[in-house]
Formats: structure tokens, C-alpha cells, sequence
């Protein structure tokens, strides 16, 4: 039945065009021209790679990952415990993260209530079972994890029995209903907020942030395993060169493309980059298992809690030094720079 299960999941999931790759794309929000908004790094990928590329987009996390598992798409922008789910499969590897065009490195979870409401976070967690709350999708490091992790767990709160509806959507659909009042309160996350800023302004300017989680990491760019090497030697260059290559209009197009992708300059990484996340599930697991009393739960968390901790440390040996922001005439990474 599980084999079943998941072939028929891969069924679904699977994208329906053949290409020299196929990349796949979080669609965190439902709008109508997302598809517009990626065409340019879409078209300028095709042009630098001599590749066929073509778009696998979803507004979930599972069929992106149920996709890359099976070999359906070849290269993916996935947020952070997603990335892991499909990395932890043995299949894919991380080879690339984001940055944010404005040079922070990181993003934050936030929860968001109606610009009109005068809740506070601590009225929210009153746990009265008189709210209806918007969560992301259950694999959502912004819309889930992270408020599981460090809003809800280290209150020893379980959402399903503080509220009195617990509802999973994107982070667009939690905007739009904290803004027309059908929920109290939602989580999303600042990048998002930004994003559909630009895109909405007036929508924006119904909800606002009543809490903000410590920094997270950037989503990964990941690869399957045995992608063709030339393959990945061409995506590799083509995302580390984009907004650092060719002379100071080329990089101003390229960098503007990425900004309205709420992307800044692409770095390199590893596997390493998914360990904070991987620490967060972790410190959840444990808040849980503690929660219950039971001797053997707690043990195994701690141990599984300590392991983990241990990998971080040993990855700041080697961690990946970051690639220069600042506009470089004719800056090049394994080949020639492209003029255009």
C-alpha cells in the first residue's frame, strides 16, 4: 500500500514536459503572473546554459519533493525543510543558497493579524479556543516549523488545542484572509511580506506583525545526485555569475531580475546549510517529547537533539566563504563572463 501510495503521488506530481532540465518552483503565493515574474531568469539560464530549461511549478511542498525523489525534475529552489526532506532521501544535494537583495542574510517567520485588530501576541496565546489561526503548509520552515519551534513548543502549546480552527494554506492565501477578516491572526514570513508588497501594496496595508522569529536561513538550490556533471557545471556557473558577470548594465538587468524575485546574488553551499533547520526539528522533537514524561521518548530526543548539535559545530570548520555582492567588471566563475 505505501508503494502504491507513493507511485500514485508520483504519478500526480510528476511534470509533463521533457526538457535538458527541468526546474522546479515554490509557488509560495497564487499569483497570475508568477510565471511572467521567473520568465526572464527562465530565458537568460536557457541563453548562458545552452540548456532546454523549463519551469515545474507547485504551491506545495510535497509533489516538489515527491517530483525530485523520482527523478521528475532535475533542479529545484526549495525552502528550507522541504530541502531537507528531499536531501535526506539520498537523491539530491544542496549546491547553492539565496541571499536577500537588501544584504541581510537571513529572513524571519512572522505571525500577522489585521491592521485593525488589537491583538497582541500574548492575547493570540491566551489559548481560549475562541480564534480561527492560519499555519503554512506542514512542511513550511516559515509558515510551520519555525512558529512551532519557537513560539508554540517553548509555551508547551499545541495550536489545535489553543484555537478554535487551525487552518494550512500559502503564504498569499494567509495574507488575504487575515486582510478581509476571516482569520484572527496567520503566520507567513518577511520575505513573502515583501514580495507581495510590491505586487499589492493596498493588501499590505491591511495586516500587520504582532511577532517575528529569530533569523532563518535562505532557501537552498538544490540538484539531484546524478544530474549530468556538464549539466551542473553549466547551472553552477550560470547562478553564481548572474549579477556579477559583464559590465555594469548587464549586471544592473541581471540583479534587477533576481530583486524582483526577492533573490539577491546566489551563493555557494552544501548540505551543511540545512543544518539549522535540521536543529530547529530537532529542539521541536525534544520540546515534544518532554512534553509527554515518557522516559524513552525523551532519551531518544536528547541523544538525536546532541548529535546534531555536535554536526554543527564540526561544520563551522568548513564552512563555504561567501562569494563578493559588489559589481565586478567582467567577473566570471568557471568561464568566460557573458556579454550581452
Amino acid at each position: 500500500m505505501v508503494v502504491g501510495g507513493g507511485f500514485a503521488l508520483w504519478q500526480q506530481a510528476k511534470p509533463r514536459e521533457t526538457a535538458d532540465v527541468i526546474f522546479s518552483i515554490l509557488a509560495t503565493e497564487n499569483s497570475q503572473n508568477l510565471g511572467e515574474r521567473w520568465k526572464p531568469l527562465l530565458a537568460d539560464m536557457e541563453k548562458q546554459t545552452g540548456l532546454k530549461i523549463k519551469p515545474y511549478f507547485q504551491t506545495g511542498y510535497a509533489p516538489l519533493v515527491t517530483a525530485m525523489q523520482f527523478g521528475q525534475t532535475q533542479v529545484g529552489w526549495f525552502s528550507n525543510k522541504p530541502g531537507w526532506e528531499v536531501v535526506s532521501t539520498g537523491k539530491a544535494e544542496v549546491f547553492l543558497r539565496s541571499s536577500d537583495p537588501s544584504g541581510i542574510d537571513g529572513y524571519n517567520s512572522v505571525v500577522i493579524v489585521n491592521k485593525n485588530s488589537p491583538l497582541t501576541i500574548e492575547d493570540l496565546l491566551t489559548c481560549d479556543r475562541s480564534r480561527d489561526f492560519g499555519m503554512g503548509d506542514a512542511s513550511s520552515t516559515s509558515g510551520t516549523l519555525a512558529p512551532m519551534t519557537y513560539l508554540f513548543a517553548p509555551r508547551n502549546i499545541n495550536p489545535s488545542n489553543c484555537f478554535k480552527t487551525v487552518r494550512s494554506a500559502n503564504h498569499e492565501a494567509n495574507v488575504r484572509s487575515v486582510a478581509a477578516g476571516l482569520l484572527e491572526a496567520a503566520t507567513n514570513n518577511s520575505t513573502s511580506l515583501q514580495v507581495l508588497g510590491a505586487q499589492d501594496p493596498e493588501l499590505i496595508k491591511k495586516v500587520k506583525v504582532i511577532w517575528t522569529s529569530p533569523t532563518l536561513p535562505e532557501d537552498p538550490i538544490i540538484w539531484r545526485k546524478d544530474l549530468d556533471p556538464v549539466k551542473k557545471q553549466k547551472i553552477r556557473a550560470f547562478f553564481l555569475n548572474y549579477g556579477r558577470q559583464g559590465d555594469k548594465a548587464q549586471q544592473d538587468r541581471e540583479r534587477a531580475i533576481l530583486a524582483s524575485l526577492s533573490f539577491g546574488l546566489f551563493q555557494p553551499a552544501n548540505n551543511d546549510h540545512l543544518l539549522p533547520v535540521r536543529q530547529m526539528q530537532a529542539t521541536e522533537d525534544l520540546m515534544k517529547a518532554q512534553q509527554t514524561g515518557d522516559v524513552g521518548k525523551i532519551d531518544a530526543a536528547k541523544k538525536a537533539f546532541d548529535a546534531i548539535q555536535l554536526e554543527a559545530e564540526q561544520a563551522k570548520a568548513r564552512a563555504v566563504p561567501p562569494l563578493p555582492s559588489t559589481p565586478t567588471e567582467g567577473y566570471a566563475i568557471e568561464g568566460k563572463a557573458v556579454k550581452k
